[in-house]
């Protein structure tokens, strides 16, 4: 695998405390395999890498004003998040978990749909020159598998982080890496973390 640096940016997918958190609001349904597949800190190797590498990392990050009133509950996971009362913006629990906190350069995009492919991401990428992209977060068969569709038929090349990314189940993560290998290419972290050029060169 080869990657650009410059033209390559990392999307790290709903890495938020009520979302991938123990205490958090999808706990229930996302916390066993994010623990028992090591998810965090593999997601914590990929973009140390890309910071050090010179790639764009770009947090997308699902939250709403406080009185729901952006929240279009069209779903069962949005009807989860107006149950709970979860993900409200300014709360705690709402933000990127402290073990994966953004640093200074790196972009954060809010959203209110279970995607993540929204005007703003695609402006920054743009902007960037990027047309190459990097996925890792949860939900596999969701958020993450709806943004990276999104984007591969934009037209962007698409690579996921399969060892970087989880979902409810195993077998509903692997389902979901059989149907994104139609769309995009599917590597490890390892693959990733040693296809740039200053990562050869060590």
């Amino acid at each position: 695998m080869e990657l650009s640096p410059e033209r390559t940016a990392v999307i790290a997918v709903h890495c938020q405390g009520d979302i991938v958190s123990a205490d958090g609001a999808f706990a229930p349904f996302f916390h066993e395999q994010i623990v028992s597949r090591n998810i965090i800190s593999k997601i914590g190797e990929l973009l140390a890498s890309a910071r050090e590498n010179g790639m764009t990392v770009i947090y997308t990050r699902v939250a709403f004003k406080p009185d729901f009133s952006d929240l279009n509950a069209n779903s069962p996971l949005l009807k989860v998040v107006e149950q709970s009362g979860c993900l409200k913006d300014g709360s705690a629990l709402a933000d990127i978990i402290p073990e994966l906190a953004p640093a200074a350069e790196d972009v954060v995009i809010t959203h209110q749909r279970v995607g993540g492919f929204v005007p703003e991401l695609t402006a920054v990428l743009e902007e960037r020159g990027i047309d190459t992209l990097v996925f890792a977060g949860v939900a596999t068969n969701a958020s993450l598998e709806g943004t990276a569709r999104a984007a591969s038929d934009a037209g962007y090349r698409v690579i996921i982080a399969e060892d970087a990314s989880s979902a409810a189940t195993l077998e509903a993560h692997q389902a979901s890496i059989e149907s994104l290998g139609l769309l995009a290419e599917i590597a490890s972290v390892a693959d990733i973390t040693t296809s740039t050029p200053a990562s050869q060169a060590v």
